[in-house]
Order: C-alpha cells, then sequence, then structure tokens
C-alpha cells in the first residue's frame, strides 16, 4: 500500500516540474524571439525595395544617393564626383525615397 502511494506523485511531479520551463520558453518566445524575427523582415523588406535615387545611411553613418544597384552591391554617389560601392547588406534605413510625380 505504501508502495502506491509513492507512485502516484511521479507522474504529477514531472508535469509539475515541466511547466516552470515551457512557461519560460513562451515568455523569451515572445519578448525576445517574435519581436527579433518581425524586424529581420522588415530590414529584408526594406533591403529589396531600394531603389535609385533613394537617399540612404549606411550602417557605418555614410550618407549618399543610390546610383546602381545589383543583387548585392549598392554604388553611393557621396558628393559630386565621389562614388563609393557597398553591400547591399550595408544599408542602415532609407532616408528619402525618391518618389515619380506627375504633373496634370
Amino acid at each position: 500500500m505504501w508502495l502506491a502511494d509513492a507512485a502516484a506523485p511521479a507522474g504529477g511531479g514531472l508535469i509539475q516540474m515541466l511547466w516552470p520551463f515551457v512557461l519560460m520558453f513562451a515568455v523569451f518566445y515572445f519578448l525576445l524571439i517574435r519581436p527579433q524575427q518581425k524586424k529581420q523582415k522588415q530590414r529584408n523588406l526594406m533591403l529589396n525595395q531600394l531603389k535609385k535615387g533613394d537617399k540612404i545611411t549606411t550602417i557605418g553613418g555614410m550618407h549618399g544617393t543610390i546610383v546602381e544597384l545589383t543583387d548585392d552591391t549598392v554604388v553611393l554617389r557621396v558628393n559630386d564626383a565621389t562614388k563609393i560601392t557597398f553591400e547591399r547588406s550595408a544599408i542602415n534605413n532609407v532616408v528619402a525615397s525618391e518618389t515619380v510625380t506627375e504633373k496634370v
């Protein structure tokens, strides 16, 4: 009889031991993993939508206007005479996008 009583809490104890780990994983997922995935998705979308004429800032802080664009590289015009080539992944953000407006 005392063996049956000792075996019964072991099953419930395992589930009770796992709940804190499940709860911790859920907290990490919603506070750390999910926001980082969302931020990475937005960055990839921004990099894919780059076009000539966009004014951008690089990760290093250099400002310029996109002159040429390939799948991997971006050529920036920094001033009137200087053009510099960067990897596309070095683009930090788009400061101003050139929009095409037609006069009616």
